[in-house]
C-alpha cells in the first residue's frame, strides 16, 4: 500500500553576502509584502559575511514560488547578496541520505 504525501507549503530561504545594514529588515519587508509568513530564522556572521537561513510558511503567499524565487534573487543582486529559494520537498530530497 502506498503512501500519499501531501505536499508541503513550506520553503527554505538562503541569504549569503558581505555583512550590511538592513539585509534581515529587507528579506522580511519583503516576505511581508507577498503575505510569507517566516517559521522560523537562523542568522550569522562571519568575518565579515552574513549568512541566513528562513523557513517559510507559503500558504498564504500572493506570488507562486518562482515568482518569489525570481524577485527575492533579483532584488538580492542588486545588493550583492545571493538569495536561494527552494522548496521544502525538493529541500528534503536533495539532501536526504
Amino acid at each position: 500500500m502506498s503512501v500519499i504525501r501531501e505536499e508541503s507549503n513550506r520553503a527554505i530561504i538562503t541569504v549569503i553576502g558581505r555583512d550590511q545594514i538592513g539585509i534581515i529588515a529587507w528579506v522580511s519587508n519583503k516576505l511581508a509584502e507577498f503575505q510569507v509568513n517566516i517559521l522560523d530564522i537562523s542568522q550569522t556572521i562571519l568575518k565579515e559575511f552574513f549568512t541566513m537561513i528562513m523557513v517559510v510558511d507559503l500558504k498564504s503567499a500572493t506570488l507562486e514560488l518562482v515568482a518569489l524565487a525570481n524577485t527575492l534573487e533579483r532584488e538580492g543582486l542588486e545588493k550583492g547578496l545571493q538569495v536561494k529559494v527552494q522548496h521544502e520537498d525538493i529541500f528534503t530530497y536533495m539532501h536526504r541520505i
